[in-house]
């Protein structure tokens, strides 16, 4: 995906305007930011579900509150973040028009996968992230009880 995204630049550069060159590379660099964002922010408030759905009556009413707060937080902050995607997508499509004027049909069609894979990859490096984590505390657990 790295080589085809530099290959893809580098075509970019040859053919397109400086500002429409920096364009195209703020997008993609936006597109990774974004994405990881919205990935870290569903996975931390998934946390704090689970966390929520834990709760007992020998839970602490501060732990409680504290559970409810950062709710509130994460799911504030994972609506902006999608916010932050629609005007991605809509950047992405301005960059497509851009890159359409100057591109084949094929070569457009390569953007568009390297969009989507690049997209496919981030989502599931941070699942792959995700599992290690839950592996990880699972082991400490297992170690605590162990002895």
């Amino acid at each position: 995906c790295a080589a085809r995204g530099a290959a893809l630049e580098a075509l970019v550069r040859a053919l397109c305007t400086p500002s429409e060159l920096e364009r195209y590379r703020m997008f993609v660099g936006d597109l990774e930011k974004v994405v990881s964002l919205l990935l870290c922010l569903s996975s931390r408030l998934a946390r704090v579900q689970n966390a929520m759905r834990r709760i007992d009556g020998n839970t602490d009413a501060e732990e409680r509150q504290s559970l409810n707060e950062r709710h509130q937080l994460l799911s504030r902050q994972r609506e902006d973040a999608k916010d932050l995607k629609e005007n991605l997508d809509r950047r992405e499509r301005v960059v497509s028009g851009i890159l359409a004027k100057y591109l084949t049909d094929q070569q457009l069609r390569d953007y568009r996968d390297f969009v989507e894979v690049k997209t496919s990859l981030l989502i599931e490096q941070k699942d792959l992230e995700e599992q290690i984590k839950l592996l990880e505390e699972q082991l400490e657990n297992l170690e605590k009880s162990i002895g």
